[in-house]
């Protein structure tokens, strides 16, 4: 990956919160737990997993940049969603963590070195797992679920 497909990458990571926000302005509080698209979350379990998900994110690439060859943990979402009651608690907080760690991570990937971009760990669910591996996860991921959110409010208006 060059450095100016990291830069765009990072540029993509660091707009996700904007994104995520846009999606939700003007969401009906009462409509964040309705489920007009069966079988899929809700924009509260949206929000709660935007959080866990980035805290836990933010994680992963302070290991692979700490130690030698770190193990990083799969977890399952759908277990996340139902044991940790995204539905149920406020999704406030969850966005608020979702925004803080990005905020925190976002320069630490503006300043990394080329032998920190070379740095591997090993992921229990896919295997060998390196830092552009887990940006370009990363990159989308709060767009993806940014268009969720939108498609339900779709729903929900139809």
């Amino acid at each position: 990956m060059t450095h100016e497909e990291r830069k765009t990458l990072i540029d993509r990571y660091a707009a996700g919160v904007g994104e995520v926000l846009a999606s939700l302005e003007g969401f009906p509080e009462q409509a964040m737990t309705a489920r007009p698209i069966p079988g899929k979350w809700t924009a509260r379990e949206i929000v709660h997993h935007l959080g866990d998900s980035e805290s836990t994110s933010g994680i992963r690439l302070r290991k692979l940049l700490t130690e030698e060859f770190p193990v990083i943990q799969g977890y399952d979402e759908a277990h996340w969603a139902n044991a940790l009651r995204y539905n149920e608690r406020d999704h406030r907080p969850a966005l608020e963590l979702f925004a803080q760690v990005r905020l925190a991570t976002t320069p630490l990937l503006r300043e990394m070195t080329e032998l920190e971009w070379a740095r591997q760990g090993w992921h229990t669910e896919s295997g060998l797992y390196t830092i552009e591996h887990w940006l370009e996860i990363y990159a989308g991921h709060a767009h993806g679920h940014a268009a969720q959110i939108v498609r339900l409010r779709n729903a929900l208006a139809a």
